[in-house]
């Protein structure tokens, strides 16, 4: 009996630490990450440590699901206004005096160079979702104006860097706890229709609207730029449109099959822009073909379909509404990372999930698997 015990009694103690983690949730997140440490080995075998400090940044974001996971989404509630305070500070913070790169201001020096930015990602979806959980039941129009105010504040201080990668991951987040907390879709359709008219009218009337000189007084330079490059990509092939170019061109000479593990050619002369970051579904693409794409794309169609799973099944208004939000900013940044490198979205830069090189990023998508975790644990403890 003592054999017995002495045997059993240290998983015994360990054994809540992981009691309620989802099992699909995390074999999805796993396969996941293999493919992005194979795609490092192979596309950052020249960039010096990329491949090892890749592998440590996933250790990281594993640390902090595992440590978030253990956090009660009561708790998470209780986070909601402080953090978001806090992000929106430091945003103002880096308008007032951040450091300034490549024409951009969105880093600020407080002892470690950071990007408040990244903060809101996380922090605008759980305010959000704390906003309609305090007016659970006697929801008004004026509080979806409040949650609409809420959510403009850090996007438009986001635009202002100039980043319109982070803000629209920001404004997707928080539009989708918006939506699922019950925004009619007689007011979600005309925004809608009015962006599809406005794309219609953007590729019939695109020679005059991009010629020389002409200025669009909404967007930045580099905006206006990246957007004539999308819809004609070919009238600067070497400058503004080599992003593009390049990218489709190792998508399309990866066939069906790829070319192999370590035998992309447009990844190893070097052809692919950004490689190990923004533009790796390209070097992905090219090395795996259509079948390493379609297993992509259906490891991340499961990941998001797990995390609206949990939502669904999520205890509470607060739970369902964090997770859900969780789940679009995944399907968020492989749709527009995807779409980018594909040549059917402007180029901005939104990295691949588990696959690009990115610390800050990888962080940020550790902790929202994290919460989703916490909240998968949390229905098993209803639930038992």
């Amino acid at each position: 009996m003592a054999h017995h015990f002495g045997k059993f009694h240290p998983w015994q103690r360990i054994a809540p630490w992981f009691r309620g983690f989802d099992g699909p949730l995390a074999f999805a997140v796993f396969l996941l990450a293999c493919a992005g440490l194979l795609t490092m080995y192979s596309v950052g075998f020249d960039h010096g440590t990329r491949f090892a400090d890749h592998g440590r940044n996933m250790l990281i974001a594993g640390f902090i699901m595992f440590t978030v996971a253990q956090i009660a989404p009561q708790r998470l509630m209780a986070l909601a206004l402080p953090l978001y305070v806090l992000g929106v500070t430091l945003l103002i913070a880096v308008a007032l005096f951040g450091i300034a790169k490549k024409g951009a201001q969105r880093w600020l020096n407080v002892g470690v160079i950071i990007q408040p930015s990244e903060i809101l990602k996380i922090a605008v979806p759980l305010m959000l979702a704390w906003w309609f959980q305090k007016r659970e039941g006697q929801l008004r129009p004026l509080d979806f104006l409040a949650a609409g105010a809420l959510l403009a504040l850090p996007v438009g201080l986001i635009m202002k860097q100039p980043d319109l990668g982070t803000s629209l991951l920001v404004l997707a987040a928080g539009l989708s706890v918006i939506f699922f907390a019950g925004l009619s879709w007689k007011l979600v359709l005309p925004p809608v229709l009015l962006a599809l008219v406005a794309l219609a009218l953007l590729v019939i009337f695109e020679p005059a609207l991009c010629a020389q000189g002409v200025r669009w007084s909404i967007l930045h330079d580099y905006q206006q730029q990246r957007i004539c490059t999308l819809l004609d990509p070919g009238k600067d092939p070497l400058g503004k449109g080599f992003h593009i170019i390049q990218g489709m061109i190792a998508i399309g000479s990866g066939g069906f099959w790829g070319k192999g593990f370590m035998q992309g050619t447009q990844t190893h002369l070097e052809f692919i822009p950004e490689r190990t970051t923004d533009f790796i579904f390209a070097a992905f693409s090219e090395e795996f073909g259509l079948l390493g794409n379609l297993l992509l794309i259906a490891g991340f169609v499961f990941l998001v379909l797990r995390a609206l799973t949990i939502a669904l099944e999520a205890p509470t208004l607060f739970s369902r509404l964090l997770a859900g939000a969780i789940a679009m900013i995944f399907f968020s940044y492989a749709f527009v990372n995807m779409g980018m490198v594909s040549g059917i979205l402007p180029v901005v830069g939104v990295p691949l999930p588990f696959i690009s090189y990115g610390g800050t990023a990888m962080v940020t998508l550790g902790l929202g698997l994290g919460i989703l975790m916490s909240i998968a644990k949390s229905k098993r403890l209803v639930q038992s």
